[in-house]
């Protein structure tokens, strides 16, 4: 019986392949002859208004145009690259340029110094802070923008730049030597106290696991046996990198990371492939909003092996993987080539894209579609909105005024002018402005443009707008505008008010023109609020231990 349906159903079989294949085989030509048609519609297209335009086209400009649209439509990730930013893109993945080693920006009327970063030609020679951009070599930058001036300063290594900078009433002049620049991963490290290790790590740019590695041994040389790594505001990079700094802490062997996606050539799994660095000391990860990517990964997965506590905010939720490919004329693509899901199995990626292109709109993963994944030691993790903290710190947020007063450089200049009549200050960690440089600070205002809306102003601002379209407006009149006056803020008191949050800010500043980058971030760890839940994880193992294990059912 079985050999009379043999050859029936093996002939079934082959028919069914053959049909398949056959359709597979129809819709990959008809999406190739969509593709060709499409392309060569958009060829034709711009030759004709080429010849055929009122005005003259810049084929370029409007090509580039189309196919950033085209992306736009795609997921913020999913780029094209000419060939004239390759070298921008470049620096953006491995953190290295040829120049002078200064970030540099607007201000007013000109270009200035933002922050020369340590060790390198621009703080050897001695620039500064506000430090105004007059020329670089012969050229006159008045009026210049930003990103011209910044070309200027860039070059090939070794190679002479003449730079002239106006400095309060000096005007200085500087022959530097253009240097091969490695922006740090990781821009400073230190103890918060006599036990506690802190390493910022602001990037996943090349040698970011060997600069988190120094960091560590650094510290542990100096008597740290608990740490923290902050990666705050860490935008991500280098999946590599990411999955190597997690290998520092834990065993070899261990998944960190699998990418899946359309192809099977970006379908892989990270595994650590060395021997830890410290697979016991306790550590915090702070993390908020603006952690993503390979912060994402590395936070995640050290959550997933129960390796570290996290603290902070939800991180930003990007679980996309991108790949550069190139094209011709010497431009380039990144382009998203597959998710990544951390050792739990979840995927953190927080807005579906696809729905958004059907919806108009962003449209970010309901809560009621969240799944479940367990730590290695149980604990339940869900998918779909980012790295949620085991301990969630509240948001700090300033008042306006402080923001007022920052945005229209009134913190940066007066601190310019603190350093100019301050020849050293303390150390970072302690510096605090004394009440008579507040006064100071007070009476430099005076006659200044600060004023600012407040969030109660604009509330009743807005009720008396849609008030007015009433028709009994004018009985209530005398009620709104009793209310006005009301919360009518008065810039004076509120620089009372708020006194210690604008301190604090000032101080940062002004500890920026004496220890650039590192002292900045040494004097905002004081009072910073996720540090200080950090420190209270760590000075208690029993806290650590009962927040990385399952809750009990």
């Amino acid at each position: 019986m079985i050999n009379r349906f043999k050859k029936p159903l093996l002939l079934s079989l082959i028919g069914v392949l053959v049909i398949v294949g056959f359709f597979a085989f129809t819709i990959k030509n008809d999406k190739l002859f969509a593709i060709a048609k499409n392309i060569d519609i958009f060829a034709t297209l711009v030759r004709e208004l080429d010849s055929y335009y009122v005005d003259e086209i810049d084929p370029d400009e409007l090509v580039t145009i189309g196919i950033n649209a085209m992306l736009e439509e795609l997921d913020p990730y999913t780029e094209y690259i000419p060939e004239e930013n390759s070298d921008d893109f470049r620096m953006l993945t491995t953190g290295e340029y040829a120049g002078i080693g200064a970030l540099i920006g607007n201000r007013g009327d000109g270009n200035i110094v933002i922050m020369p970063y340590t060790g390198f030609p621009a703080q050897n020679a001695g620039l500064k802070i506000a430090d105004y951009i007059l020329q670089v070599d012969t050229t006159n930058v008045a009026g210049v923008g930003t990103s011209d001036v910044s070309n200027l300063l860039k070059g090939p290594a070794n190679t002479e730049v003449y730079l002239k900078v106006k400095r309060d009433q000096d005007t200085l002049e500087f022959n530097l030597v253009r240097k091969k620049i490695s922006i740090k991963n990781v821009p400073y490290y230190g103890k918060l106290d006599s036990n506690t290790g802190y390493i910022k790590l602001s990037d996943f740019t090349t040698n970011a696991a060997n600069e988190v590695r120094n960091a560590v041994v650094s510290l542990k040389s100096q008597g740290v046996d608990r740490l923290v790594l902050d990666l705050r505001d860490n935008p991500g990079g280098l999946v590599n990198e990411a999955v190597e700094i997690v290998n520092l802490f834990i065993p070899k062997g261990k998944e960190v990371v699998k990418t899946i996606g359309k192809l099977e050539n970006v379908n892989y799994t990270y595994k650590t492939s060395k021997t830890p660095l410290d697979k016991d000391i306790p550590m915090v990860v702070l993390i908020n909003e603006r952690s993503a990517s390979a912060s994402e990964i590395v936070a995640g997965a050290l959550q997933d092996y129960d390796r570290a506590v996290l603290v902070g905010r939800k991180s930003f939720g990007k679980g996309l993987v991108q790949t550069t490919i190139p094209l011709t004329y010497n431009s380039q693509m990144k382009v998203t080539t597959a998710k990544y899901y951390i050792p739990s199995g979840r995927c953190i990626q927080a807005i579906d894209y696809l729905q958004s292109r059907e919806n108009g709109a962003l449209t970010t993963i309901p809560d009621s579609l969240r799944k479940e994944f367990k730590t290695k030691n149980g604990r339940i993790v869900l998918d779909g909105a980012g790295i949620e903290p085991d301990q969630l710190t509240e948001t700090t947020s300033y008042a306006p005024i402080s923001y007022s007063l920052v945005a229209r450089n009134h913190v940066f200049e007066f601190a310019t002018q603190y350093f100019y009549n301050h020849s050293k200050i303390a150390d970072p960690s302690v510096f605090e402005i004394t009440d008579q440089d507040y006064k100071d600070f007070l009476a430099w205002l005076k006659g200044k443009e600060y004023d600012y809306t407040t969030y109660l102003e604009k509330s009743v601002e807005d009720m008396k707008k849609n008030a007015e379209k009433v028709e009994y407006y004018s009985e209530i009149k005398s009620q709104i505008e009793a209310l006005e006056n009301r919360v009518k803020h008065s810039k004076e008191q509120d620089l009372v008010t708020h006194q210690k949050e604008i301190r604090k800010i000032l101080s940062e500043e002004i500890v920026s023109r004496y220890y650039f980058q590192e002292g900045m971030i040494a004097a905002g760890l004081k009072d910073d609020v996720d540090v200080m839940a950090a420190k209270q994880f760590l000075k208690s193992p029993e806290k650590i231990k009962s927040t990385l294990q399952a809750s009990a059912k």
